[in-house]
């Protein structure tokens, strides 16, 4: 009974560092580029974008289908870095957790 107690404390313990997590994941920005720079995206590690920066160099018209292909390069290359961030932080959060193989926490 004594495991049991011990478990039900560090999955509370958990749940406080995920909230904790959740928040601090409101205020995480991460940037993706493309192009060599040309064109940078950036995102809330939640996957909102929030801006766009583009090279003026990139702005003839003769270049709009090659600008819309780096602008989802940079998007792209910015949602896997969220992806990095977030599962990273969750693996420090349950390091030594006694979880079953698979199991996906909610994010």
């Amino acid at each position: 009974m004594k495991d049991m107690f011990g478990l039900m404390k560090q999955a509370q313990a958990m749940q406080q560092k995920m909230q904790d997590l959740q928040a601090e994941v409101e205020n995480v920005t991460v940037e993706g580029q493309s192009g060599g720079g040309m064109v940078r995206v950036t995102l809330t590690a939640k996957g909102v974008m929030r801006a766009i920066a583009i090279d003026d160099s990139l702005l003839a018209p003769s270049d709009k289908e090659f600008l819309e292909v780096l602008l989802v390069t940079a998007h792209e290359d910015a949602r896997r870095k969220v992806e990095a961030l977030v599962a990273e932080k969750m693996q420090a959060i349950t390091a030594g957790l006694p979880l079953p193989p698979g199991m996906k926490l909610p994010f």
